[in-house]
């Protein structure tokens, strides 16, 4: 049955961070982003949320870019073309190339109405079925050694299951060092978003003493190439997070030995459906996965405790409590986390419901598209 697309809603939100953020490739201080909104005939109301940020950093997405793709591209092809189930949105946008973050963001909503259509929760719609799901924290690069120490201490008495650190060439291996022995227990992971080369191997085989669960993306944001390389002479787990857009990106890299685990990012994967193609060949080929944040609010949150109730989410993610980011969060009730343990939502949908006032008060522009 053709889902009855009514209308779509593009919210311009800007939100300030309660703490800056910082990482190889850059400060974050505040999040513009869209919160996407598809209606129904009957009233029914699904949610997404862009990741994009507002420089080409972290990929060549940005949010004037997620604009124009989503206002002049992908709603046009939504409004153009019936549905009958969100799994048909990734192909329907095969025809546009790239800006992965801006199709999850329309897809995401579609996702969710279709939950709350079928009065299912957006886990079981995926396919997920745990209950409870289990959750790190990244940190971003501090201004000394002493302040990251202090920020774990806090993190790990909250039961945190794994702490991820920020590195960057200068800011890694003597500061994991003393991270390790402070905390000789805690799981612990390292993020270099791409700050290193092949030059950097004997550096970087340091890290084998430390007993890391993994390093994330240490080369170039678009290789797999020179991390196989790598990883033949890491003894560390070599995560995959950039370099991962697609299905066929993460069959190629686990083929060529690349990584031994995989970060599965909705925004940059291009949706809620590619993420699960994602998620079923790791599942068939023994390698690890978890979901990796991206400074989201409580919508794009959600989507991510969704996903992470699929079973091959093995390690724990990136999903934090709201009040890890924001004074206030745009949903109610907001994320919550207690001993680093999230129990997933069991109302239809993504679990949780639009604050209006709150959405209101971030709102900078506001755009509807008839369907």
């Amino acid at each position: 049955m053709v889902i009855p697309l009514q209308e779509f809603t593009l919210h311009r939100l800007n939100m300030a961070l309660k703490d800056p953020f910082t990482t190889s490739f850059g400060t974050f201080q505040e999040k513009d982003f869209f919160v996407t909104e598809v209606t129904d005939e009957n009233g029914h109301r699904g949610f997404g949320e862009s990741v994009a940020f507002t420089s080409p950093w972290y990929s060549e997405e940005t949010v004037e870019t997620n604009l124009h793709m989503m206002r002049d591209f992908l709603i046009p092809i939504i409004a153009n073309n019936p549905i009958t189930h969100p799994k048909e949105v990734n192909g329907l946008f095969a025809s546009i190339k790239g800006n992965n973050m801006a199709k999850s963001a329309i897809e995401g909503a579609i996702w969710d109405l279709y939950a709350k259509r079928k009065g299912i929760t957006l886990a079981k719609a995926l396919g997920g079925d745990k209950t409870e799901i289990d959750v790190g924290i990244s940190l971003g690069i501090e201004p000394s050694v002493e302040s990251l120490i202090a920020k774990i201490t806090h993190y790990v008495e909250a039961g945190y299951k794994r702490i991820k650190v920020k590195i960057k060439p200068g800011f890694d291996v003597e500061v994991l060092k003393e991270v390790r022995k402070q905390f000789p227990q805690t799981a612990i992971m390292a993020d270099a978003n791409s700050a290193y080369t092949l030059d950097d191997v004997d550096h970087l085989k340091q890290l084998d003493d430390l007993n890391l669960t993994m390093i994330e993306q240490p080369l170039a944001h678009d290789d797999i190439i020179d991390h196989a390389t790598l990883q033949k002479q890491l003894q560390t787990p070599i995560c995959l997070d950039e370099s991962i857009h697609s299905y066929e990106d993460a069959r190629k890299a686990i083929e060529l030995g690349s990584c031994e685990i995989i970060n599965i990012k909705i925004g940059r994967v291009g949706g809620l459906t590619e993420a699960k193609k994602i998620h079923d060949l790791c599942k068939e080929k023994g390698i690890k996965v978890w979901c990796g944040g991206m400074l989201e609010a409580g919508v794009g949150r959600a989507h991510n405790i969704a996903l992470t109730t699929l079973s091959q989410f093995v390690l724990p993610g990136d999903t934090a409590g709201s009040n890890r980011y924001w004074q206030k969060d745009i949903i109610e009730p907001e994320v919550t986390v207690q001993d680093g343990i999230i129990t997933v939502p069991t109302e239809p949908g993504i679990g949780y419901e639009i604050n209006e006032e709150v959405l209101k008060q971030y709102t900078v522009d506001m755009q509807t598209f008839d369907l």
